[in-house]
């Protein structure tokens, strides 16, 4: 059902001083939430085969991962300043090489392909239309704002190929400030609009408050209610993935 691509992260979560060791990235939380409700999932990573143990944290089957070489695995140090997690410091220790076209697997059929991308450059860009041939394309834009800047501190910048590449996707996921990047307005309706005018068949921008899906005929809309907000990362990779996999949740939307 669901063929996720993306780099594994080994995470380094400061928060009061506090550091913790940790596997992420989207492509980790995507597949296990998609998995976990069910769903057949594949995922395509790379990482240094030096630390290939970090493979064994993922929940689906071995024969599903499809794990290449690199010279170094992606590691990002996460600096939280809130209880609610919201501010927070990204810094790019170490990133693994990018995706190509020539990199996915050919025996490989999926309804759905979803690019969950870190950082800026992990996918050539081409492999968004050679997919959109085989499936629907499903994209996370934080692997195409969020970029390296000085002193490895990530910072995020609009996609300069955006309106070239959105008619090739079907579900969009965004969270409000990479929205507004994308779209110059704070207004997240319009900005969804905005999106939806530029191609993209469904648009997701998640909020602390509430989740925005807009088709390009209605608006619904989903409050977010954590029991506690300790495990803030993967909750966006967690929420587009159960609802671009699990048709089902649309019952669960209110029309706003």
């Amino acid at each position: 059902n669901n063929f996720v691509m993306g780099h594994i992260s080994i995470d380094e979560n400061i928060y009061q001083g506090e550091a913790v060791k940790e596997i992420g990235g989207a492509v980790f939380y995507s597949s296990c939430a998609s998995h976990a409700i069910g769903h057949k999932t594949g995922i395509l990573t790379k990482l240094s085969f030096r630390d290939k143990n970090c493979l064994e944290e993922f929940t689906i089957p071995e024969e599903d991962i499809f794990a290449l070489n690199s010279e170094n695995t992606t590691s990002i140090r996460n600096i939280y300043y809130s209880e609610d997690r919201e501010r927070r410091t990204c810094t790019a220790l170490s990133v693994a090489n990018s995706f190509t076209i020539d990199d996915i697997p050919n025996n490989i059929t999926s309804q759905i392909y979803h690019f969950a991308g870190l950082i800026s450059g992990e996918f050539d860009s081409e492999m968004i239309k050679f997919l959109h041939n085989k499936g629907k394309v499903a994209l996370d834009v934080q692997g195409f704002l969020r970029t390296i800047g000085e002193n490895k501190e990530m910072v995020f910048k609009d996609w300069e190929e955006k309106k070239e590449y959105l008619p090739y996707i079907d579900y969009l996921k965004t969270d409000a400030a990479e929205a507004e990047i994308m779209t110059g307005t704070k207004n997240r309706k319009k900005a969804a609009e905005m999106l939806f005018g530029w191609g993209t068949k469904e648009i997701m921008i998640t909020h602390n408050k509430e989740v925005l899906i807009y088709n390009g005929k209605k608006y619904y809309t989903c409050p977010l209610k954590p029991r506690n907000l300790s495990g803030r990362t993967g909750r966006g990779d967690t929420c587009f993935s159960a609802y671009i996999t699990e048709s089902g949740l649309w019952c669960f939307w209110s029309k706003n």
